[in-house]
């Protein structure tokens, strides 16, 4: 039987940002029970310490409080993480935030705010941390892309375009970047409730509609996201970069139709 590291993060610096619930919450926990020095990152001082204290394992996690739409928060986050620990391995980059609206009433404040966040400041997060990365010569950045990449819902089209630029930066970054060290991919996860859209999936019909159009009929759990990111991280996946992954039960495997086979 081999024995060996391939999967292995023990020891690595993962910076997590947006990692105070949801997704980001469940991947820096994921790194930290897999011996990981993990630092995460988000805008609410109380809910980040809360979250650091309850995914701590034997090596302490740390929080740092960065609102990625501001340039300066993100410099001074990367700089004080270096500073610390000397290098970035590994960067969960998950912030991300969503208002369902009707296309035509979105303000331009709101629009400017979801963009500010999913995109600019995915862009901002990752090229800092990515110029330390290449610096050195190695490190993995992991994007959160989105199901809407593969075809946008309704009433979340502001959303769906930040996406579709994350889509294309994770890919352009990795075109940029594979001769240089650095790899770039991303995870598309498919429908998981977390504490934003917990009240949504608690809704009969669309309980019953996702069990429709997902071939393995349920909802998935943040924690089955970890093992996809850990392998992104880890040596297991040293010859992939620019790829997007989807982790959502085969909603994109194909269309669902509302017909019974023989």
């Amino acid at each position: 039987m081999i024995s060996d590291s391939l999967f292995s993060v023990a020891g690595q610096v993962v910076l997590a940002v947006g990692a105070s619930r949801g997704i980001g919450e469940a991947l820096a926990g994921g790194f930290a029970e897999r011996g990981a020095t993990v630092i995460i990152a988000g805008r609410d001082p109380a809910t980040l310490e809360a979250t650091r204290a309850a995914i701590t394992r034997d090596v302490p996690v740390e929080a740092v409080a960065c609102d990625v739409a501001k340039g300066a928060d993100v410099m001074r986050l990367v700089a004080d993480v270096i500073e610390r620990h000397g290098r970035i391995d590994t960067l969960l980059n998950v912030a991300g935030i969503n208002v369902r609206k009707r296309v035509e009433s979105y303000t331009e404040e709101e629009f400017d705010r979801i963009l500010g966040i999913n995109l600019r400041g995915h862009f901002l997060v990752a090229q800092a941390v990515g110029r330390r990365m290449l610096e050195r010569g190695a490190g993995s950045i992991i994007n959160i892309d989105s199901l809407n990449t593969y075809a946008p819902l309704k009433g979340v089209t502001p959303y769906a375009m930040s996406k579709g630029g994350v889509n294309m930066m994770t890919r352009g970054m990795a075109n940029e970047w594979g001769g240089r060290g650095v790899r770039v991919n991303a995870i598309a996860p498919g429908f998981f409730p977390t504490a934003l859209s917990k009240k949504l999936w608690q809704i009969p019909k669309m309980q019953d509609w996702v069990k429709q159009v997902t071939p393995m009929q349920r909802l998935g759990d943040v924690e089955e996201l970890v093992g996809t990111a850990i392998f992104l991280a880890s040596k297991a996946s040293a010859f992939m970069t620019g790829q997007i992954l989807r982790v959502d039960g085969g909603i994109t495997a194909g269309i669902h139709w509302p017909i019974d086979l023989e």
